[in-house]
């Protein structure tokens, strides 16, 4: 294990392996860099480039310095990438997606950028989360109901159905990974603020972000993530979208796909 240390003096718990150009992994909801999807995905690409795979702020080995603020988790990537050598590409999941294009509209030195399923609600006529959704994931990890913060994501969130969320508890070591990082729901819930209303995505909103960008969406995933996923790639100034069967991420990764994709985009020219 390596760490960096974050603008604000939070210590950044990171991985890496392999040789090359830098690479950046930066995860999604209650994912975390011992994730057994996120570490494959790692060894994968590190035959060809140098991974970082990080914990993000409270998760893992990371610190967690309060207040929380998005501002402070794109200053943690931009620490990484300066750990990375200054430059690197980078490839963000889910909410790690939104993490990753909002450092990369504020500046972080992003050569190549993937985006895999951003989870946007664009259209009306999709499934959205409640209203109060991101204020009441802030207000059950704030009496520390976890367990109840990890249902209500799953299921008003992510649409899972109650039963995966049942089965989950019936097995001690998914739980318990899922109860270390639950605090950082309201996290995740932050980065999506504004976005999940069912509403176009702004058309100028990441017109900074000129770097070229792979938008990636799995042809099996919940048409929401599918209508996000095509809004993106169609608001970037840069981007082009990649629709494939099992790039999804609603399931279990499959990572040897999704390096083989990654692989391809980052290795191409320009």
């Amino acid at each position: 294990m390596y760490s960096v240390t974050s603008k604000d003096g939070t210590k950044i718990a990171y991985d890496k392996v392999g040789k090359g150009r830098a690479i950046i992994l930066v995860a999604g909801a209650f994912s975390y860099r011992k994730f057994p999807g996120q570490v494959q995905l790692a060894n994968l690409l590190a035959e060809h480039f140098m991974v970082y795979n990080y914990d993000r702020r409270g998760r893992g080995d990371s610190g967690d310095t309060k207040p929380y603020d998005t501002a402070r988790e794109i200053e943690d990537l931009t620490a990484m990438i300066d750990e990375a050598g200054g430059s690197a590409y980078v490839w963000g999941l889910s909410s790690g997606a939104v993490l990753a294009l909002q450092a990369a509209a504020k500046g972080a030195n992003i050569t190549k950028l993937v985006l895999h399923e951003p989870p946007f609600v664009v259209n009306a006529a999709d499934r959205k989360p409640p209203e109060d959704f991101v204020l009441h994931v802030k207000e059950l990890i704030e009496v520390n109901r976890r367990a109840e913060a990890i249902k209500y994501f799953m299921t008003k969130g992510m649409g899972a159905p109650s039963i995966i969320v049942s089965l989950m508890r019936m097995m001690p070591g998914v739980w318990a990974n899922l109860m270390a990082v639950a605090h950082t729901l309201p996290y995740d819930a932050a980065l999506l603020d504004g976005f999940l209303e069912g509403k176009p995505l702004p058309a100028k909103l990441w017109s900074t972000v000129t770097v070229p960008t792979l938008v990636l969406e799995g042809t099996e995933s919940p048409t929401a993530l599918r209508h996000g996923a095509q809004a993106l790639a169609n608001v970037l100034p840069n981007a082009q979208l990649l629709s494939k069967k099992g790039l999804g991420h609603t399931k279990k990764l499959d990572a040897k796909r999704i390096s083989a994709e990654l692989a391809a985009f980052f290795m191409s020219n320009p």
